[in-house]
C-alpha cells in the first residue's frame, strides 16, 4: 500500500481534507472493488425494477466493517457515498481519515454510553439501530445544537423473534378502536418519544435483520421477516397518525412514509422485492471479513 498525497486530496475531493494521511488500496485491489461495486449496483437496480411496488431509487449502504479505510476510499472514488459501520470506534477512526462528504450509517448495537462519541462524528448521516427510549434520549442529548440538521434514526425491529438479535417487537394490524393497547406497545411508545422529546433526531424509518433461514429460502418464497416489517411499518404509520403525528405534517419518514432498511449481501434482492428502501451490503462488495478475534490480534 501507499500513502495518498495530501496535496492530491485537495485536487480530487470536494470534501475537507482528512486529519490523517489516507492509505490507498493497491491498483489490483481498487480494480477488484470497482468491479464488485458495479455488479452490486446493477443487481440492486434490476431487483428494484422488478419489485411489485417500486418505492423509488433504493439506497445502497456499503458496509465496511473490519475493512481498511483504503477500501472505503476506493469505493468513494467510484461514486459511493454511503457507508455503514458496526463499531463506534472503527467508525470514528475511519471518519477522521476519509472525505467528509461521506454519509456514515451506524448499524451496530447502540449503547447509551457510546452515544456521545457517536454523536461527535460530523458526517454521521443515520443510526439504524435505536431500540430504546434511553438510547434515543442519550443520542439526542449528545448531538450538538449547531448541527446543520437532525440526525436520521431508524428503529430496529426484531422481526424473527430470535433472542440473539436486538430490536423491539413488531406490530400487527390493530383495530383503530383499541388505541390504548396500541399506545402501550414498545415500538409505538419509542416512536412517539422520538417525535415528542427528541428534536435533534428525525424518525426516518425501521430496520431489521432477517433470520438466516428465511434469507436462504427467500428465493423460493417471500421472506416472512421482510413481510412482517412492511406490515409493522404500515401499522406504525397508522398509529402515529392516530396519536397526532399525521404524515402530512412531515415530522417522520420521507415522502409521507417510513423508510425500510432490510436486506444484506445474501438477501438484498429479496428485500428489494418486498419493498426495501435501504440495503446494507458488505461481503458482496468488500469480500469476506476476518473474524473479530483475528482483528483484535492485529
Amino acid at each position: 500500500m501507499r500513502l495518498f498525497p495530501i496535496h492530491h486530496l485537495y485536487r480530487r475531493m470536494s470534501a475537507a481534507v482528512p486529519t490523517v494521511p489516507v492509505i490507498c488500496a493497491t491498483p489490483e485491489r481498487a480494480a477488484e472493488l470497482k468491479e464488485s461495486l458495479l455488479e452490486i449496483r446493477q443487481r440492486v437496480e434490476e431487483a428494484s425494477a422488478k419489485a411489485a411496488s417500486p418505492s423509488g431509487k433504493p439506497l445502497l449502504v456499503a458496509v465496511s466493517k473490519y475493512k481498511p479505510a483504503s477500501d472505503v476510499l476506493a469505493c468513494y472514488e467510484n461514486g459511493q457515498r454511503d457507508f455503514g459501520e458496526n463499531y463506534v470506534q472503527e467508525l470514528v477512526d475511519k471518519a477522521a481519515q476519509l472525505p467528509q462528504d461521506i454519509r456514515w450509517h451506524f448499524i451496530g448495537t447502540l449503547q447509551s454510553n457510546k452515544a456521545k462519541i457517536l454523536a461527535s462524528i460530523p458526517n454521521l448521516y443515520s443510526t439504524q439501530t435505536v431500540t430504546s427510549i434511553k438510547a434515543a434520549s442519550a443520542l439526542n442529548k449528545a448531538l450538538s445544537a449547531d448541527r446543520p440538521g437532525p440526525l436520521n434514526i431508524l428503529l430496529q425491529v426484531n422481526t424473527s423473534g430470535e433472542d440473539a438479535k436486538s430490536g423491539v417487537a413488531p406490530l400487527s394490524a390493530m383495530d383503530p378502536a383499541d388505541a390504548e393497547a396500541e399506545g402501550n406497545t414498545e415500538l409505538v411508545q419509542l416512536a412517539r418519544h422520538v417525535l415528542a422529546e427528541c428534536p435533534r433526531l428525525r424518525l426516518q424509518g425501521l430496520m431489521t435483520i432477517g433470520a438466516l433461514a428465511a434469507s436462504l429460502a427467500s428465493a423460493e418464497q417471500p421472506n416472512e421477516d421482510f413481510v412482517r416489517l412492511v406490515a409493522t411499518r404500515n401499522a406504525l404509520q397508522a398509529a402515529l397518525a392516530r396519536a397526532g403525528f399525521p404524515a402530512e405534517e412531515g415530522k417522520w419518514g420521507e415522502g409521507g412514509r417510513l423508510l425500510l432498511s432490510m436486506g444484506m449481501s445474501s438477501d438484498f434482492e429479496a428485500a428489494l422485492s418486498a419493498g426495501s428502501d435501504i440495503v446494507r451490503v458488505g461481503t458482496g462488495i468488500f469480500g469476506s471479513r476476518p473474524k473479530k478475534e483475528e482483528v483484535k490480534a492485529q
